[in-house]
């Protein structure tokens, strides 16, 4: 009887499990290590896979050096800039919001989570404006491009008077727009599920679930957005400045 006695008083006298603390760990510290190292380990293989697609780029580009001059004249640099500088911004507000879950910064935090929020959107508007413009003239992947002399850039016309349609349909223009959709649209899904991501936590946030020792959901988020960015640093001037 002692020792059941014992053994219930030892129960009582553990302390209380944070809410915020899954089961499989035994304090919040290791967690919010564990789930680091898995967002580490996760971006890791995204980089794996972005590489891959550079490499292909790279590849193409040494081997088609003319096609890939003229054609990245139907890209427009300035929007290609404008999201470069939304992206910009949209990482400073995701630091800016981990640094106000550290803080307890309830308000702070869901204001930096909204303007986070509102940058991708920003993105992914310009990513349209883009998108529906090449697909109305005509420069899209592979054998599908057909662009007609009228509706060249200006300063395609100006700079390159003589290049006709032809011309750039016999260069194979379309698999420079196969590589420009793949690897802008893969980086735009990523924008999409960052998106939902930011959703998330902007309820829990709203909810009241972060704090100055559980934030790491707000971290790991942020990490995952920076390496979005941080992979649109390397498409904007490999896409649009070949010039």
């Amino acid at each position: 009887m002692s020792t059941v006695a014992e053994a219930d008083s030892k129960q009582e006298a553990l302390p209380e499990r944070p809410k915020e603390l899954a089961m499989h760990f035994d304090t919040l510290h290791q967690q919010f290590t564990t789930t680091k190292l898995g967002m580490w380990l996760f971006l890791g293989q995204e980089l794996l896979f972005f590489c891959g697609l550079f490499t292909a780029y790279s590849v193409y580009r040494a081997n088609h050096q003319e096609m890939f001059h003229y054609a990245h004249y139907f890209l427009d640099w300035k929007l290609g800039g404008a999201n470069t500088v939304v992206l910009l911004c949209s990482s400073l507000t995701a630091a800016w919001s981990v640094r106000c879950a550290q803080l307890e910064q309830r308000k702070g935090l869901i204001v930096t989570l909204i303007l986070t929020f509102l940058c991708a959107c920003a993105f992914m508007t310009i990513k349209y404006i883009e998108y529906s413009h090449k697909i109305h003239i005509g420069a899209v992947w592979g054998s599908h491009f057909g662009v007609n002399q009228a509706d060249f850039p200006e300063h395609l016309k100006e700079t390159y008077p003589d290049l006709t349609s032809e011309q750039l349909q016999q260069m194979n223009a379309g698999s420079f727009f196969a590589i420009y959709f793949c690897m802008t649209g893969l980086h735009g899904i990523h924008v999409l599920v960052g998106m939902g991501l930011y959703i998330w936590l902007l309820i829990r946030a709203i909810r009241g679930d972060f704090n100055r020792k559980y934030y790491g959901a707000v971290d790991n988020v942020a990490l995952y957005w920076h390496i979005v960015d941080i992979i649109w640093i390397f498409l904007f001037p490999l896409l649009y400045l070949i010039g």
